[in-house]
């Protein structure tokens, strides 16, 4: 009877060891981590204005600090992800949302991110941020997610 009481004790403290580790990120994952420390520390997204493709100053700067960040964690590799609002057909923010994630990677390589660590994604408009039909919906919805793989 001592033994089944010590074992289910046991039992209960492991279970228990195992549950603060789970909530403490030990089980989740390296990555999820760093993924959080990532966007954290340098931002994972940036805005694009109506029907543009181009970097604002803002975004630059946000993307520089995400060269910096991936340049020290050389084994990391991402994937951007081109997002549109949900205005214009599905072909149109398909091929939009390219041209999104190929400007975010094109400037990460020019700050000195290997293009081989970077892919890229167009969801076009079907994985709207907001949901919304005015401008400021529409304005985080225009945008390109860098996200640690």
């Amino acid at each position: 009877m001592i033994k089944r009481i010590v074992a289910l004790f046991a039992g209960l403290l492991l279970l228990s060891a195992c549950n603060s580790c789970h909530k403490a990120g030990h089980h989740s994952g390296a990555s999820e981590s760093l993924a959080a420390e990532f966007e954290r520390t340098a931002g994972d997204r940036v805005f694009f204005a109506l029907n543009k493709h181009d970097l604002s100053e803002h975004s630059k700067e946000t993307l520089k600090k995400q060269a910096e960040w991936l340049k020290s964690h050389e084994k990391l590799a991402v994937t951007i992800e081109g997002h549109c609002d949900e205005r214009g057909t599905k072909e149109y923010n398909i091929a939009l949302g390219e041209k999104r994630a190929q400007a975010v990677k094109m400037y990460l390589v020019h700050m000195g991110v290997g293009a081989s660590r970077i892919e890229t994604i167009s969801y076009g408009k079907e994985r709207p941020a907001v949901i919304g039909d005015d401008e400021s919906a529409w304005s985080q919805n225009r945008r390109g997610i860098t996200s640690i793989r």
